[in-house]
Formats: structure tokens, C-alpha cells, sequence
């Protein structure tokens, strides 16, 4: 039997893209990411909840990332989660779970609006055969694969792969 480990976040860039580079030479990019839901509990009250995600980017996709992201920015990235684990220096054992993406799609518009002027609505049934309004994302994806890399340059006009869900 297989088994699947598989994140895709929609969310802001909680700082710039750090960029580095292994002792073999291979680049390496992270950055966080946060994500929030909202909903209403029994009493009417809004409630929010923000989750806040580290993310990893090798090779071409951790460079594309470390030119053309910023801190605010709206993304869509995909991959997998990897958990480390380590003993501090105070004897605690730590860990740190990480999402390595294969695949990122930048959302903000190329005007150079500001992120918070993009609403994404909550995907239902209904609207996730076709978008009612088309996306118009700048997008700059990469996939990472068996040794070879692909990368998709920025297009005006979206295809039906930019659109994450």
C-alpha cells in the first residue's frame, strides 16, 4: 500500500526569502508562511486562527523563490512536510517540521497592489470546476523532479495548471 504526504498552503510570507548555499553547492531558500481560517462560534462571536509554517526551497525553485518573494507577498506553494529532530544544548530533545516544496505560485497581482487587496474565498464544490472570475497570478512555478527541473515563466494569461485548486 502507498502512502501520501502532500501540503499545499495558500498564505503571506512572514519575512523575505533566505537564501544559502550547501558546501556542494546545491541553493536553499526558506521562509515562512502563515495561514489563517475564521469562523463563528455558537455565541456569534468571530474567531481567528493563524497557523505559521517554515517552508524549504532547493536548487532553481530556491532561487526563483529568493528573487521574486517578499515579506507580505501572497503564495501558493506545494510539497511535503519533513520533520527534523535534535538534542539541545539544555539536553531537551526539539523538533521542527518543515514543508519542502516542489511547486510554487506567486498570487499577488504584477501591478504591485498590495497582497491584502487579493481575496482568495474558501473553495466549495461548486466552484472548483471553473473560477467564477479568472486568476491572474504572476506566477513562477517550478517543478522539481528525477533529477530534472523544469521551470515556467511568467504569463499573462493563466493555464488551467496555475490554478492551485
Amino acid at each position: 500500500m502507498r502512502s501520501l504526504n502532500k501540503a499545499m498552503l495558500i498564505g503571506n510570507l512572514t519575512r523575505d526569502p533566505e537564501m544559502r548555499y550547501t558546501p556542494q553547492g546545491a541553493a536553499v531558500c526558506t521562509f515562512g508562511i502563515a495561514t489563517n481560517r475564521d469562523w463563528k462560534t455558537d455565541t456569534g462571536e468571530k474567531k481567528e486562527d493563524v497557523e505559521f509554517h517554515n517552508i524549504v526551497a532547493w536548487n532553481k525553485l530556491a532561487e526563483i523563490c529568493s528573487q521574486y518573494l517578499k515579506k507580505g507577498g501572497k503564495v501558493y506553494v506545494e510539497g511535503r512536510l519533513s520533520t527534523s529532530t535534535w538534542q539541545a544544548p539544555d539536553g531537551a530533545q526539539r523538533n521542527k517540521t518543515e514543508v519542502v516544496i516542489s511547486d510554487m505560485v506567486m498570487l499577488d497581482r504584477k501591478t504591485g497592489e498590495s497582497s491584502s487587496d487579493i481575496d482568495i474565498p474558501e473553495p466549495t464544490i461548486e466552484s472548483q470546476a471553473e473560477p467564477v472570475e479568472p486568476v491572474e497570478p504572476a506566477v513562477a512555478k517550478a517543478k522539481a523532479g528525477k533529477g530534472k527541473k523544469e521551470t515556467k515563466e511568467a504569463t499573462d494569461e493563466p493555464t488551467e495548471e496555475d490554478i492551485p485548486f
